[in-house]
């Protein structure tokens, strides 16, 4: 089926199909973390992950060796650790909040970036740029105010998990020449060794063979998704395919309601539709020459 569409056409059937994909993790992650330790299932879900992708990773070689041989370690373990962090906020933030509203805090994180990247890369942002981006945080203000008075803990691991991940994000594009596999790699590791140290002071023992496949299907979908996304950016251009990332929220609303009977807080609409707004003005902003650049 693929082979027919074009490489525009193919890439935006599979990013729609990654990102359902990642709201079924999603999904399941809060229903499993609603009776499991979050460590715990990061642990499982880390391991899953990595039994799947392990025919993958082989391709390239020994791992130690891959690790050893790895480009700006420094860099790749800060991005591990903000890949781990950001998980773990994920997880506790669905905990206490509706899937939708954490999705929506975790949109704005292209936005982060751009405001960052002129102090930390040196990039130029223009004032419609610069307007975008203050548009994008007067809608987490407003996703803010219902949710502090509701949940305060969910929205502080929100906050903390989109700055991991523009983190992960800006990091990203000083770590282009690592292979995908090899920082999915270096992130599934850190995340399963951040679930063994610390699963065991809120393990709980699985209470049926159901919940045990759960988890396992947690890691499969995760790599299931990573994998989608990844190739649709490489089959078609980042500005067709970036912007249906937002198709996350409509999911997440979905499945929100139909399995945990999450109502949308009535800001959250217009909170959502800001940051969706802004994070597309954003994404079609022209590249620019960092500052200091010559002609």
């Amino acid at each position: 089926m693929l082979s027919s569409l074009s490489g525009n056409k193919a890439g935006a059937l599979l990013m729609l199909l990654g990102m359902a994909a990642f709201a079924a993790n999603d999904a399941i992650g809060k229903w499993l973390v609603a009776d499991y330790g979050v460590a715990q299932v990061i642990l499982l879900r880390s391991l899953a992950a990595l039994v799947m992708m392990a025919p993958f990773l082989m391709r390239g070689g020994r791992m130690i060796a891959r690790l050893s041989a790895a480009p700006r370690p420094r860099l790749q373990a800060l991005r591990a650790v903000c890949a781990t962090a950001e998980v773990f906020c994920f997880y506790l933030a669905v905990f206490y909040m509706p899937l939708a509203d954490v999705m929506a805090f975790w949109m704005a994180a292209p936005i982060y970036v751009v405001a960052i990247s002129p102090f930390l890369l040196g990039e130029r942002v223009g004032a419609r740029t610069w307007g975008a981006v203050a548009v994008g945080f007067v809608g987490v203000l407003i996703l803010l105010a219902p949710s502090l008075q509701v949940s305060g803990p969910g929205v502080v691991f929100a906050l903390l998990g989109t700055m991991a991940f523009a983190g992960i994000m800006l990091l990203g594009r000083s770590l282009r020449e690592t292979p995908d596999r090899d920082l999915v790699l270096f992130q599934l590791g850190a995340a399963a060794i951040a679930g063994l140290v610390l699963a065991p002071f809120d393990w709980t023992p699985l209470r049926s063979g159901g919940d045990l496949a759960l988890l396992f299907l947690l890691g499969v979908v995760a790599t299931m998704a990573h994998m989608l996304v990844t190739r649709a950016l490489k089959l078609a251009d980042a500005s067709v395919v970036a912007p249906l990332q937002y198709s996350l929220l409509v999911w997440g609303a979905l499945f929100g309601f139909t399995v945990f009977g999450d109502v949308p807080a009535p800001g959250m609409a217009l909170g959502a539709a800001l940051i969706v707004g802004s994070g597309l003005i954003v994404l079609r902003r022209p590249p620019r020459r960092p500052a200091g650049d010559g002609a």
